[in-house]
């Protein structure tokens, strides 16, 4: 199955089995981020990206400038690996890795949440990319991306035993949206793809074709 797929199968298995009105919430809180988000605010294709400096799953700084010497980068910024669309989407890059290698480029995958929560995330999906927290969501703001949640999305997900101040290591209860960026040798934003709904994710295939027009 494509990764549409995937994530098309989890939404409705999840519609079906959930606590009762839990999907009817979602639905509405993501329709009332989508009228509300000021999207005038996210970095956009042509823009400059906001350099950064990350610690990796292990700790280790991961910089966007030194990685940029090297050939394009790819960010896409996930909420966490509590998510379940989120581990799907991570999946299904793992699988194009080979093929963003081809291209000389790399990929950054950046959370907010803790290292060695990002650790967890890299070693249950197999990922050999960079997984990179972003303490504070420092660098998904610099990209426009950051959201608090509202209350009842908070109620919900410490009723889920995924409260994100113990994730997170803050009490901000932000999150970025799901954004995905090809990034150019000149540090110019080439792809730019943000959505406020958390279940839709850029296919592999797009990315594959904006590094393939880098190269071009």
């Amino acid at each position: 199955m494509s990764m549409q797929q995937d994530l098309d199968a989890f939404r409705a298995q999840f519609e079906r089995t959930a606590p009762e009105g839990r999907a009817a919430l979602y639905e509405a809180k993501v329709a009332e981020l989508t009228r509300t988000f000021p999207r005038d605010k996210i970095r956009a294709v042509g823009d400059p990206a906001p350099d950064f400096t990350l610690p990796d799953a292990q700790g280790r700084p991961v910089s966007l400038s030194a990685a940029l010497r090297e050939g394009p980068v790819v960010v896409t910024f996930y909420r966490g690996g509590w998510c379940p669309y989120c581990n799907i989407q991570l999946r299904a890059y793992q699988e194009a890795l080979p093929q963003i290698i081809a291209r000389s480029a790399r990929l950054f995958a950046i959370s907010p949440q803790l290292p060695d929560a990002s650790l967890t995330t890299a070693e249950k999906n197999d990922l050999e990319f960079d997984v990179l927290s972003d303490a504070g969501n420092a660098v998904a703001r610099a990209f426009g991306l950051v959201y608090a949640l509202p209350q009842e999305l908070r109620d919900a997900l410490s009723a889920n035993g995924k409260a994100l101040p113990g994730i997170n290591g803050d009490d901000s209860w932000e999150l970025p949206l799901t954004g995905t960026f090809v990034i150019g040798r000149d540090g110019r934003i080439a792809l730019a793809w943000v959505d406020t709904d958390y279940r839709r994710r850029l296919a592999p295939e797009a990315i594959l074709e904006a590094l393939a027009k880098l190269g071009a």
